[in-house]
């Protein structure tokens, strides 16, 4: 009798299938050795946010303070001028903010912060304000009733020392696209003594220190104007007038008419109001600044200034953390910090300041490509005008105070 005849064969067979496969099921899924499952994908660290243009802010009623930190990660071919130009802040600007990096090799990945916060000077909002101390240049447009009031603001270079740039109340009388400059005779003096001659009328061009924009003031030769060396924008490096990158003062040249009134302050240490809490925001002193100033950074805030400060803290109700002034007027990092509260801290405005990619803004004057910032060589050239090789200079001539 065969098998395929017999039925106890077949149910034997079927039984022994039902025990391997049982068997399988025990090991693979019921204690036995898991079947493999794929690894989950590496989560991705989350991306730098994109970067904020920092010149342009509407008001809001009682508001000081303006822009915000940020925090950006230099690559491997970064300067601190080129991510300098990068977020709209001069030289010293952000060398102030960085304490102990190399301006010229900062290195790949080193954190660096970018200081777009300021506080708005002590100073009628009309116009145009120019706060040499901190290089900065606001500009406050006329505005109807019920209308945003807005504020632009850019860095600026300013006059070197022994060339300071005056101080006052003035005005804009005229502006002129690709001006002439009419090279004055102590700047002319001035050269011939470092042993370069200059022409006496330099045409619009890549040689004009002017530029292409330029506005003229009620002040015999001091101008508002850009520059065809825009490194120097954010030091002290013109003969007294005042400096702009080429596409913000475009920008200003096409927005400023002529009649507006422009007023030169030097306030290294401004203080206001956002959001409730009281902020400060050091600059500095200027090297040639007056006793006061440099009296005012060894020993906190001048007396006066201090008590106008804390009448004004007690209105609202608040107190002011004199160690935190003190601390601040004593290392300036141009960064604004609350000083109305006990807790508060520069370290705290760090940390929490948001990290962005380092690249330029979206919404930037700039373009990211023109007049790129020169090398370390040119720098040191610009600032000395003559060849870095040769001796330094000699004290500036200090006669009438003209040019550019």
């Amino acid at each position: 009798m065969d098998s395929a005849s017999h039925p106890l064969p077949r149910i034997a067979l079927a039984f022994l299938m039902l025990g391997m496969t049982s068997c399988s099921l025990w090991h693979e899924g019921w204690g036995g050795r898991p079947k493999s499952v794929p690894a989950p994908p590496p989560v991705q660290p989350a991306q730098p946010a994109l970067p904020q243009a920092t010149y342009r802010f509407e008001l809001e009623a009682d508001q000081d303070v303006v822009g915000h930190v940020q925090i950006t990660t230099s690559s491997k071919e970064d300067t601190l001028t080129d991510i300098a130009r990068r977020f709209n802040v001069g030289y010293e600007e952000i060398v102030r903010a960085n304490p102990g990096v190399d301006p010229w090799l900062p290195g790949e990945g080193k954190s660096i912060v970018v200081p777009t916060q300021f506080v708005l000077p002590s100073a009628p909002r009309e116009g145009v304000i120019i706060n040499v101390a901190a290089m900065r240049i606001y500009y406050f447009p006329a505005h109807k009733s019920g209308e945003v009031p807005l504020v632009f603001t850019h860095p600026i270079g300013i006059g070197k020392v022994g060339w300071k740039t005056p101080e006052g109340v003035t005005k804009i009388t005229r502006r002129q696209k690709d001006p002439v400059w009419h090279v004055p005779v102590s700047v002319i003096k001035e050269h011939k003594e470092n042993g370069e001659n200059l022409d006496r009328v330099i045409g619009p061009g890549p040689d004009n220190p002017l530029g292409r924009y330029a506005f003229y003031l009620a002040w015999p030769s001091y101008l508002i104007h850009g520059t065809n060396k825009p490194a120097g924008v954010g030091l002290r490096s013109s003969h007294g007038c005042i400096r702009l990158y080429p596409e913000d003062i475009q920008s200003f040249y096409d927005m400023i008419p002529v009649g507006t009134q422009v007023r030169v302050v030097n306030q290294p240490f401004l203080f206001g109001w956002l959001d409730g809490e009281f902020y400060m925001q050091a600059s500095g002193p200027l090297e040639d600044d007056s006793h006061d100033g440099k009296q005012a950074q060894a020993d906190g805030l001048p007396k006066a200034q201090q008590a106008r400060i804390e009448k004004q803290l007690k209105r609202h109700d608040e107190t002011l953390n004199v160690d935190l002034v003190t601390a601040l007027a004593h290392e300036p990092r141009g960064i604004p910090v609350a000083v109305s509260r006990a807790n508060s801290s520069l370290e705290e405005v760090l940390a929490s300041a948001p990290q962005v990619q380092n690249r330029v803004p979206e919404d930037a004057t700039w373009d990211g490509k023109s007049d790129l910032p020169p090398d370390e060589a040119s720098f040191r050239e610009m600032l000395s005008d003559r060849d870095p090789q040769e001796a330094p200079l000699p004290a500036p001539v200090p006669p009438v105070k003209t040019g550019t």
